[in-house]
Formats: C-alpha cells, sequence, structure tokens
C-alpha cells in the first residue's frame, strides 16, 4: 500500500509536469512526501520517502541540465527537510503509543473499580454489560454497584462528568462512599447524602491541585420484597420499566441535582427526597447512561431507545443488554464514541434463594 501510494503520487506529479510543458517543473512539490509520510506512516516510511523523494528531484534535475550548484542546493534543502521529517514521525510516534498506553491502563483501572456482571442478591438479579471507551481521547467515568444491604437490595448507577484519570478519580471516591454507606444507612436519602459529602471533598481537593470541581449523576434504587421501588434521582437518566409488553420511564418527578452541588441547591430545593414507583414480579428495569441516550446517527439524530425497548419487550432479560449494544453499533454506524453502562434488574427467583442468598447481606457475581 504504501509502495504503491509512493509511486503514484510520484507518476501523477511527472504526469503532470510533462503534460502542461510550462517553464516551472512541478516535480519539486514531491518535497511534500516526507512530510506526509510523517504524519499518517511509520519512520521507517518517512526515511523510505525522504530518499524516494530526492533521487527524483536530482534526477529530473539533472535531466533538464539544471545548474549544479541549483541542484546541490535543492539536494540539500531536500535531505535537511527529510530529516526534519522523520524526526517528526518518530516523535509523533512515540506520542501515540504513550497515549495509547495510558488509554489502556486508564481503561484497565476503570474496569476494575466495578464488579463484573451479573450480580445477583436476595432480591434481584443485575446483569448488563460495561464498556469504557479507550478509542477515545480518554475514558470517562461510568460506574455502577449492587448493595446486598440490611435494608434491602440498593443499586447504583452513575456518571462522572468529564474523561480521563481525574474521572476515574472522582468515580473511585463515589463507589468507596456507596459501598460504606449502602450497609451502614437505614435511608436511602442518607446514602446519598454520605455520596454528596464524598464528591465535596474530592472536589475540594481537587481545586486545591489544579483540577476542576466534577459533578456527578447519579441514580440509587432501594429493592426489597415490596412490589415498588424506593428512588432518589440526582440528575440521572430515570430507569425504563419493561413488564407484559409495555415499556414506560419511570415517573420519579423533576430530578435532583447532580451530586457536588446540593449545597447551592438546598438554599432553594431543600434537601433530596425519594420517590417510589411500581415493580411488579415478572417487569425488568433498564438502567443507563448517557453513552446510550445521547448516541447519534450519522445525520445527527438521537438513539430512539424508548422505541427500541418497545420492540424487544418481551425478550428475555439476560440477553436485552447485549441486544441494545449490537443495536447501538448499527444506529452509531461505528463503536460507541462514550462510555456505555447498561443494567438490567430482575427479581430474583426461588432458586436464588436456595443456591445460598437467602441472607439479605449476600451478594454473588457470575
Amino acid at each position: 500500500m504504501f509502495a504503491a501510494g509512493l509511486v503514484g503520487v510520484t507518476a501523477a506529479v511527472a504526469g503532470l509536469d510533462l503534460v502542461t510543458g510550462t517553464t516551472v517543473r512541478l516535480l519539486p512539490l514531491l518535497i511534500f512526501l516526507p512530510a506526509i509520510a510523517a504524519a499518517l506512516g511509520t519512520v521507517r516510511q518517512t526515511a523510505v520517502a525522504s530518499v524516494w523523494a530526492a533521487l527524483w528531484v536530482m534526477a529530473v534535475q539533472g535531466y533538464f541540465g539544471t545548474d549544479l550548484g541549483d541542484t546541490l542546493v535543492a539536494a540539500a534543502f531536500m535531505a535537511v527537510f527529510g530529516v526534519v521529517s522523520v524526526l517528526g514521525c518518530r516523535y509523533r510516534v512515540r506520542r501515540e503509543e504513550e497515549v495509547r498506553r495510558l488509554r489502556s491502563a486508564a481503561a484497565a483501572l476503570q474496569r476494575q473499580i466495578v464488579r463484573p456482571l451479573p450480580l445477583r442478591t436476595r432480591d434481584v438479579v443485575v446483569d448488563g454489560l460495561y464498556q469504557p471507551v479507550e478509542e477515545d481521547a480518554m475514558v470517562g467515568g461510568d460506574m455502577y454497584e449492587v448493595a446486598a444491604s440490611p435494608y434491602g437490595t440498593r443499586v447504583l448507577i452513575a456518571d462522572v462528568q468529564g474523561k480521563g484519570l481525574p474521572a476515574i478519580g472522582t468515580a473511585l471516591a463515589v463507589l468507596g462512599a456507596f459501598r460504606e454507606a449502602a450497609y451502614r444507612e437505614d435511608t436511602l436519602t442518607g446514602v446519598v447524602a454520605v455520596m454528596e459529602s464524598a464528591v465535596a471533598r474530592h472536589n475540594l481537593f481537587a481545586t486545591r491541585t489544579g483540577e476542576p470541581e466534577r459533578l456527578v449523576t447519579a441514580l440509587v434504587l432501594g429493592i426489597g420484597r415490596q412490589l415498588e421501588v424506593e428512588a432518589v434521582n440526582c440528575g440521572h437518566i430515570a430507569p425504563y420499566v419493561l413488564h407484559d409488553g409495555d415499556v414506560h420511564q419511570a415517573a420519579l418527578g423533576e430530578p435532583g441535582v447532580p451530586l457536588g452541588l446540593a449545597a447551592l441547591a438546598a438554599l432553594a430545593a431543600g434537601p433530596r427526597r425519594s420517590t417510589r414507583f411500581p415493580f411488579p414480579d415478572g417487569a425488568t428495569l433498564l438502567l443507563c447512561t448517557d453513552g446510550v441516550t445521547e448516541a447519534r446517527d450519522p445525520g445527527g439524530a438521537f438513539y430512539p431507545l424508548e422505541e427500541r425497548l418497545r420492540a424487544w419487550a418481551l425478550a428475555p432479560p439476560p440477553g436485552l443488554a447485549e441486544t441494545l449494544d449490537a443495536d447501538l453499533r448499527h444506529f452509531t454506524g461505528a463503536a460507541p464514541r462514550d462510555d456505555v453502562a447498561v443494567l438490567t434488574v430482575t427479581r430474583a427467583g426461588r432458586a436464588d434463594e436456595e443456591a445460598g442468598l437467602a441472607r439479605p447481606d449476600s451478594l454473588t457475581t457470575s
């Protein structure tokens, strides 16, 4: 491919040079070949392009009887430009490798901070998918967690504003706070208050080190044996309820402010409140981050999540997230450009209880 491109460009320029027949020779334009190779190719390819361009320019200068001094000046200029191109390519390749290693390390860290799915408690089975995007400039801060507390199962899905390692640091602060508070606090609003404090402390530390403050959208659910779910919505996407072929978004009322803004919002709206919505037997809850809802097709249209869910309302819950992921990729025409987290929550059956999940504080992974 590289050799064919090199020969093709040279032939095109030489052909134009012969066809135009002007006194101004076009072949010296080949001096730009090393620059193109430096931007797109390897160091070796850039060096080959530099030598190739220099030899062709010198050969043409000699063929047309150009003054020897002019030929030597052209050769020296081509040599200098070739060396600069090779050094520039070497720097680009090293930077790309460094960024690739950093991205891979950050994505690996991001995967390690959440538990592998599915997760099972006495109350629910939580399945889904979690895909941090390594191809983007930097990975983001999507996260989830499930806690089998003495007060029922508590489920978290959240998304940190921004990307990169600082966003993952904020995600760690939120997850740590949730994992501790979910077992200790007897109310869901108490759990969220602890998470709010963790984000506030993390932001305070971040500003002292020159990092910007970050907000976190979060949805926290409390699920027990009752046929309803308690929820505290901190600016996140409300869950979808799939039941008997019907799909609707849970009515949670006006969403609260994201984590990190409670101190300001409390002056106007007061403390956060929880709400409840039905979760009947046989129903499935679908939770997601904005990597799904804000995905766009090549024409700029947003992904129609609720419309798609209606078509899959009777599909088995275990494969719902994979079906959504495949459809999302088809809709966008490419791999997701933002992190994607999708959780499906179904009520645990008797088989799960008999498998050793009768204790309210037990949590297993598969």
